[in-house]
């Protein structure tokens, strides 16, 4: 298929081209671009469509390609298209001329209007005033999910031949999680997809960090980690994926809108993750195998 539109890839590839750590960093949810083509097409404002972004969970981040880590960060708008999905998680009845249901996956995720192309957003509705076009979609595709993918796919490969193993670190923000049964809620959520897409010593790695820093932290709940996990963690092929959640009260402001002087300290702690996942997979193969 022809491919319309402009040819900017939305995609950020900070620090080393060869990694220097088997540990790879991505951050999928913080665009901050809204194409004019999105605008021209939502009900919606721009500071409504934010309330889907991992706010400044890039900036969290970008500064740890400065200590030697390769860091791929998507730039567009989740509005846009959702990374951290598959091409085939997307609701029919958005897409014109409509394809017949068995044409994709009807996800938990699709039925909530959280698909490849978000449909609802909490308390506004539906973002799109129209189904949008077939074209339309393969252009977001191709411009933005493809590039992302490939980007990972290839920086985990490079770090896989270098150390004989690699680690994706998938890092993304949460809403504040609600207590249950009176038990203070976790302000940390680490995910493995429940064991599937690392080794149990990586995320018990991150979650002793976590906590040693005076963080609640729980695992897999209620996030177990999403597609880029399904895709990329591997473990079989010594690929491991974890997903790292941060409450956004923890680095934001108290509007959950613009970094918090508390940002440097996530960023010291998601540093301390890395070089915490990166001392387990250095050390000797026993390690690994006990699990």
């Amino acid at each position: 298929m022809e491919i319309s539109g402009a040819s900017e890839i939305y995609l950020n590839r900070l620090g080393p081209k060869s990694p220097t750590s088997p540990v790879v960093l991505s951050v999928p949810h913080a665009g901050r671009i809204y194409p004019d083509a999105l605008m021209a097409q939502t009900r919606l404002d721009e500071p409504q469509l934010r309330a889907l972004e991992d706010r400044h969970v890039d900036t969290l981040v970008r500064p740890l390609a400065e200590q030697g880590y390769s860091v791929i960060i998507g730039t567009v708008a989740r509005a846009w298209i959702d990374l951290n999905r598959s091409e085939r998680e997307v609701d029919p009845s958005m897409i014109t001329p409509r394809p017949s249901p068995g044409s994709f996956d009807i996800s938990v995720k699709v039925r909530g209007g959280l698909g490849l192309v978000p449909r609802r957003l909490g308390k506004y509705g539906n973002i799109y005033r129209h189904p949008v076009s077939q074209r339309d979609l393969a252009d977001r595709i191709y411009r933005a999910h493809r590039p992302y993918h490939a980007a990972v796919s290839d920086m985990l490969d490079a770090a896989r031949r270098r150390f004989g193993l690699a680690i994706l670190l998938d890092c993304h923000s949460m809403p504040p999680l609600r207590p249950i049964d009176g038990t203070a809620p976790a302000k940390i959520v680490l995910g493995d997809r429940n064991g599937k897409s690392a080794a149990p010593i990586f995320a018990a790695r991150a979650a002793s960090i976590c906590r040693e820093g005076g963080f609640r932290t729980v695992l897999n709940a209620p996030y177990p980690g999403g597609h880029i996990l399904a895709r990329h963690g591997k473990p079989e092929r010594d690929v491991h994926g974890l997903q790292l959640e941060l409450c956004r009260s923890l680095y934001l402001d108290r509007s959950h809108d613009q970094p918090s002087p508390a940002h440097v300290h996530l960023t010291e702690l998601i540093g301390q993750i890395a070089e915490g996942l990166a001392e387990e997979a250095m050390s000797p193969p026993d390690s690994l195998a006990a699990e």
